[in-house]
């Protein structure tokens, strides 16, 4: 991997993390426009190290809070019930199924997984979820000529039930398309949450996931026959980190106000294209993911 690629790379990985659009598809998606290796989900995941760094940051008083609370509440029983410490076990709580499953399907998201049809799929199917569950929350917050405003719940309203079902929902991410924040928010919207605090939760729950996921595959850079080397995926990870820390506040801002739909719209684009694409022999499924690693990918005649 070239330094330019890795700059690229960055950029895009900080612009999609926190959108609701799919990082992982749109590295992929970026490296088949530029005839680049696949970039790999060990780059993705050690890169979004960085975008985690810049939620680490952006919300430094509440995690701080928390997490203090937290630590309290490990040798005072009294203490659990403070809605920081709540919030703490939550979070883990919520880690719980992807930590599971991240395990379990290892050589799938490192293979299968990255098949650009099975992507398109994704970025279209979560894309229409996505967007009726953002028109259910609108219709609760606005009402209507026969229906009351229905008030949505706030992070207070957090359930052990509520918070693995988030769990779940993010663990969804794990295929590349789906989107770790558009798929933690889709729940959210579900499970009757307010954009902001299911937007919240979903920032909140993936400072575990992405930190272990990161350190994990830490190991696989560098490795003999890989196409990723220390320095470009260092770049990479500084740029994502700079990139969406200005993304978050950006991000947080839009939802208090704006629909989800611009997303919903964009993903489903996005995934027709590439199907068009794949479908008339313009691209293969598997473009870009063996290239570099001494093996050819060949289309079945």
């Amino acid at each position: 991997m070239s330094w330019f690629e890795s700059l690229i790379l960055g950029l895009v990985q900080g612009l999609t993390e926190f959108l609701p659009i799919s990082s992982s598809a749109h590295l992929r998606l970026t490296a088949v426009a530029f005839d680049w290796e696949d970039p790999g989900a060990a780059f993705t995941a050690v890169t979004q190290i960085g975008t985690e760094v810049a939620v680490l940051i952006y919300f430094r008083k509440d995690i701080v809070r928390i997490c203090r609370a937290w630590l309290r509440s490990l040798t005072d029983r009294s203490r659990r019930s403070d809605p920081d410490a709540r919030m703490g076990w939550l979070v883990l709580i919520g880690s719980i199924p992807i930590g599971v499953l991240g395990l379990t399907l290892q050589d799938a998201i490192d293979g299968p997984f990255r098949d650009l049809r099975l992507i398109a799929m994704n970025l279209i199917v979560l894309g229409i979820i996505l967007g009726i569950a953002d028109r259910m929350a609108m219709r609760d917050a606005t009402g209507g000529k026969h229906r009351a405003v229905k008030p949505r719940k706030s992070l207070e309203d957090l359930t052990v039930r509520d918070g693995l079902l988030f769990g779940f929902a993010q663990a969804m991410a794990l295929v590349p398309g789906v989107s770790r924040s558009g798929a933690t928010i889709t729940g959210g919207l579900f499970l009757g949450y307010r954009r902001e605090a299911a937007a919240r939760y979903s920032f909140l729950l993936a400072i575990p996931a992405v930190l272990a996921s990161g350190g994990y595959e830490l190991m696989s850079i560098g490795e003999e026959g890989s196409h990723v080397s220390w320095g470009p995926t260092i770049l990479a990870t500084v740029v994502a980190f700079l990139v969406g820390y200005a993304i978050i506040a950006w991000f947080m801002k839009w939802i208090t106000t704006r629909s989800f739909m611009p997303f919903v719209w964009y993903r489903i684009a996005i995934g027709v294209i590439i199907l068009c694409l794949v479908w008339f022999g313009v691209i293969e499924p598997t473009a870009g993911e063996d290239v570099g690693t001494g093996t050819e990918v060949t289309s079945e005649e």
